[in-house]
């Protein structure tokens, strides 16, 4: 066990694309807006610059109307490895949370890796019990998976 265990959400799947395609589709912001969310959710982008210190800042837009301010830095990037970023509703975000993301092959195919870890267990069981993160996290990844498909 980690000492951020208590902090952290683990979401995985096997994606059937090599590393290159899906790390593509995690990083392109074309790609990213045509997936990216749980189900029923879009995206609107506002700015996208994907390096180091670049930032992600759009607007989620839930299935019953609700908007969701984002906001994303990038602060490691590893083609087609590795990404690390910090994700929060703004710049500054005191309640912002690190997640790194891992493309790893399995065969013909990627697993991806999404482990989050939050400053407070309040805010990662507030993600969990509020926001239903992981049953997100799984459907994000799965629609992932789905434009992935349509593109290899």
């Amino acid at each position: 066990m980690t000492a951020t265990a208590d902090r952290e959400i683990v979401i995985s799947r096997l994606i059937s694309a090599p590393p290159e395609v899906v790390f593509e589709a995690f990083t392109e912001v074309r790609h990213l807006s045509r997936w990216w969310g749980p189900e029923g959710f879009s995206t609107t982008t506002r700015a996208f610059e994907f390096r180091v210190g670049g930032e992600w800042d759009f607007v989620m837009h839930g299935p019953d109307g609700t908007d969701y301010r984002e906001w994303i830095s990038w602060t490691e990037i590893i083609p087609p490895e590795r990404i690390a970023l910090r994700h929060g509703e703004f710049r500054d975000d005191p309640n912002a949370f690190e997640s790194v993301v891992t493309f790893a092959p399995d065969g013909e195919a990627t697993r991806i890796e999404m482990r989050t870890v939050f400053p407070t267990v309040e805010l990662r069981d507030e993600a969990v019990e509020k926001y239903h993160a992981i049953e997100g996290g799984q459907q994000t990844l799965d629609n992932l998976a789905a434009y992935v498909s349509g593109i290899v």
